[in-house]
């Protein structure tokens, strides 16, 4: 799930892939606005078949939470 997030991350938001760790945050590292998350998570809900609980997602600081949101929650 790690590697398929990444790949977003890297496809969608043209960060480089060096930057991105399971610890990165995701505004102060990889430096993703507020815009850009909500495009992330339309592109993830498609992508990964799931829906995003709007409370789960102001929780989310590293990729490691995104990731570990994934894989708990995708099909």
């Amino acid at each position: 799930m790690y590697e398929k997030f990444v790949d977003v991350l890297v496809d969608e938001l043209q960060i480089d892939r060096n930057e991105i760790t399971m610890e990165a945050e995701l505004t102060n590292d990889l430096g993703i606005n507020s815009i850009e998350l909500a495009d992330l998570v339309m592109i993830c809900e498609e992508k990964f078949e799931i829906e995003f609980n709007d409370e789960d997602i102001r929780k989310f600081t590293t990729v490691g939470d995104v990731v570990n949101y994934l894989e708990t929650c995708a099909k």
